[in-house]
């Protein structure tokens, strides 16, 4: 078996991110099976589209002969499984994407991969392994003196996103426990950095800041989120993937716990620094606007078990990956126009009038 990867989701947010990080590797050869949603953008990986180590899929992962195709050409050494609708706001407006792809989609590439790997000979098949990369929101939301999320906290998901995302982290336990299947599962906290579709905080706020547009901010702003730079949690990802403990679930955090309305003012005060508006400050734009339903007040990561075992640490502070961030989006302008074509801006529309 060589050292070829299965990415499901690859042209997404973190997916993409991965990928690139992992063909830095020259013996990494990577298969990308996503579906290309709205959230997935080819574009992400333009750089290494001709590489003959890097080959792209475009399908479901529910689209289990598809999936046994894949797998059967390529015979994989490990899947990292990345393809989720990752919104919690989309959820609200329509949780059946979310059932479809995190819960069914979930299960479907589980069963084969199961078969899969059942149909391996040794060493094959102790090698195998099946990362499923999930979230800090399926335990539910802490109060300002609650000690961090751990790895043993229960599951409590209050959004359909957290709840479909609690499932699929279920279906990967069991397929553990029940067949042995040997998976690792990663809970990571709020995510940003370059390639993130600007539905989500950070690149929604710098791209309005930019455009003097409003920025919107739920409730008071003082809903708090750890803040994990994208290529952290790659390095993190790959970590597990290659010291981690079958059955084990390794928590990723940041380190950042930082309120809403204090990332708007320092992407406000970056923007100023960086590229300013003539006589005017990006903070006068900030605009409070109604709470979303459930709006989980606080997360926190508690990370001592993967820097304790597998010795990974973030390399960036957040001044670092928010400075990285801004400017990121201010130098790949072509990309943000691309993926802000009508079906976005139509989303923006729907969700944040009035």
């Amino acid at each position: 078996m060589h050292n070829l990867i299965v990415v499901t989701g690859g042209a997404g947010f973190i997916g993409s991110n991965f990928i690139l990080q992992r063909m830095r590797d020259e013996s990494a050869s990577i298969v990308n099976f996503d579906k290309l949603t709205y959230a997935g953008n080819p574009h992400n990986l333009e750089s290494i589209a001709d590489n003959p180590r890097y080959h792209f899929v475009q399908g479901d992962i529910i689209d289990r002969e598809l999936v046994r195709k894949t797998l059967a050409r390529h015979q994989p050494r490990a899947i990292v499984h990345f393809a989720a609708e990752s919104h919690v706001d989309r959820s609200i407006r329509g949780p059946e994407d979310f059932i479809h792809t995190n819960v069914n989609g979930t299960f479907a590439l589980l069963e084969e991969v199961r078969a899969y790997w059942s149909s391996l000979g040794e060493p094959d098949r102790a090698r195998f392994r099946f990362l499923h990369v999930s979230t800090d929101e399926v335990y539910g939301s802490l109060g300002p003196n609650d000690p961090p999320f751990s790895e043993t906290t229960a599951y409590a998901p209050n959004s359909p996103y957290a709840a479909s995302k609690a499932a699929s982290d279920h279906l990967v336990r069991a397929y553990h426990h029940t067949y042995g299947l040997p998976t690792l599962t990663t809970n990571c906290s709020n995510n940003y950095g370059p390639f993130q579709f600007p539905e989500k905080l950070m690149p929604l706020l710098i791209l309005n800041a930019q455009q003097g547009k409003p920025l919107p901010v739920y409730g008071d702003g003082k809903n708090v989120r750890d803040w994990l730079y994208v290529e952290d949690h790659c390095e993190a990802i790959a970590a597990v993937l290659a010291q981690g403990k079958p059955g084990e679930t390794y928590n990723i955090g940041g380190s950042n716990e930082k309120p809403n309305i204090e990332i708007v003012y320092r992407i406000c005060d970056l923007l100023d620094e960086i590229s300013p508006a003539k006589g005017v400050s990006r903070r006068e734009l900030i605009t409070f606007v109604k709470d979303r339903p459930g709006h989980d007040r606080r997360y926190a990561i508690d990370a001592r078990k993967i820097e304790r075992e597998l010795q990974w640490k973030p390399k960036e502070t957040f001044d670092t990956g928010l400075r990285k961030t801004v400017r990121w989006y201010l130098e790949n302008e072509a990309w943000v126009r691309d993926v802000t074509s009508g079906s976005y801006r139509e989303w923006i529309a729907t969700h944040y009038s009035g």
